[in-house]
């Protein structure tokens, strides 16, 4: 996977895919938190953020672990 590429969490029927921005499913899990823990040491090793998407495709959460030019404080985590 490309550097800077965001990695999303995205519904598949009822599992959750693990998936690079315009690219194939890297896994999949059966829950959503599963998911996003695969996701994170991808985004971490390439620099770039977690996107999680809702049941229904929107955007809910992102996290960043790239070069952020002007980070808010996380309150999060």
């Amino acid at each position: 996977m490309a550097k800077g590429k965001n990695v999303h969490v995205v519904p598949n029927g009822k599992n959750w895919q693990v998936k690079p921005a315009g690219g194939k499913p890297v896994s999949n899990h059966k829950t959503q938190t599963a998911a996003t823990k695969a996701a994170k040491p991808i985004a971490q090793k390439n620099k770039s953020e977690v996107v999680i998407h809702r049941p229904n495709g929107q955007i809910r959460d992102s996290d960043s672990y790239g070069n952020d030019p002007n980070p808010p404080k996380d309150t999060k985590h």
